[in-house]
């Protein structure tokens, strides 16, 4: 790290009506007015609960793109902080510290990359580009490097927040107390890749939190995935028998979703087999899988996972540290009087 006495402190972030005019979601007053119709005044609230499926999704891929901005300005203003720290100038320090680390390639080295190309061009006419392209690609990978290294040794607080909407989770399950701080509802499937992949990012973001997050699942089979519905089904008819959350967590770890195989998975768990039967075969919960998915088609959620971190929202290959980013987010405007505004309901 490059640190001399104390850390050097860098804050970066504004306001959400600052810097994310674009998410109207989380940016507008939900009292302001943005419509009249013969006297009768539509306000920002009304507009977002009642179009939430025409908004969030486009809501969502501003505030993705906004994100990649700030980045970006983030890294130009660590850089240009550093350089003037030590009276140099940004090119002169990444020439220290990058450029003249970048080795060039040896012949063999090249070769081999020109072998994985596609192309007709011989090798000697294309070597120039082979070598310009190996050199960026570890200029990047050294930068990338030095970028880690600083934000290490600095405290970059990011305020820029996902839009976010209402979310009922009336029947649905929760893991946490209803007085925690910030509530994190995901719309997954069981047979969905990346909803298996994050599901062990989730339960270790609530152990680390313990009682200051409350964990709420609900239920968004893809059409796509035919086993999907019955390992939703299979969860809650477990959660009768007070085994929901370790059947939820069985069926993410095995990924075994035939119905045979959930049988297989509640007897394990020592659930009644007969009871659990009845109740998968019969479909009886199927009605409250629907529920889940209306409001998930309500809210405009169109993937898995998505989740709802007290209303913010998040899509899509989500890993740790965005979802903890957002819950130390929360925590943050809770210690500021900032509330639980915009959660579940």
């Amino acid at each position: 790290m490059f640190v001399s006495g104390k850390v050097r402190k860098f804050v970066i972030g504004a306001a959400m009506a600052m810097l994310s005019s674009g998410c109207l979601w989380a940016q507008n007053d939900a009292s302001s007015v943005v419509a009249e119709i013969g006297g009768v005044k539509v306000t920002m609230g009304e507009l977002e609960q009642q179009e939430s499926a025409k908004l969030l999704s486009a809501h969502y891929q501003y505030y993705q793109a906004e994100t990649k901005a700030l980045n970006d300005l983030i890294d130009k203003k660590l850089l240009e902080q550093k350089a003037k720290s030590e009276h140099l100038t940004v090119e002169q320090l990444l020439d220290r510290e990058v450029n003249s680390k970048v080795q060039d390639p040896t012949e063999d080295q090249m070769k081999v990359y020109y072998e994985g190309l596609e192309t007709d061009q011989p090798y000697e006419q294309v070597r120039g580009k082979i070598l310009e392209k190996i050199r960026e690609l570890r200029s990047n990978k050294i930068k990338a490097a030095y970028m880690k290294d600083l934000k290490a040794s600095t405290l970059v607080a990011v305020m820029l927040e996902p839009p976010q909407a209402s979310v009922n989770t009336q029947n649905d399950p929760t893991l946490g107390s209803d007085k925690a701080a910030v509530t994190l509802v995901e719309f997954a499937d069981y047979e969905c890749p990346y909803c298996q992949k994050v599901a062990a990012d989730v339960k270790r973001l609530k152990a680390d939190y313990g009682d200051k997050l409350t964990l709420t699942y609900k239920d968004f089979p893809l059409p796509m995935h035919s086993r999907a519905e019955k390992a939703a089904e299979a969860t809650r008819c477990a959660g009768k028998q007070g085994k929901y959350w370790d059947l939820h967590d069985e069926i993410f770890k095995s990924k075994e979703l035939d119905v045979d195989q959930l049988k297989a998975q509640a007897r394990a768990l020592k659930l009644d087999a007969d009871l659990f039967d009845k109740c998968l075969d019969s479909g009886e919960e199927a009605s409250i899988v629907e529920q889940d998915k209306k409001e998930g088609m309500r809210l405009g959620i169109n993937g898995t996972p998505s989740f709802f971190i007290n209303g913010r929202f998040l899509s899509g290959a989500v890993d740790y540290a965005a979802l903890r980013q957002v819950v130390d987010q929360q925590l943050a405007a809770q210690s500021h009087g900032g509330g639980n505004a915009g959660g579940s309901k």
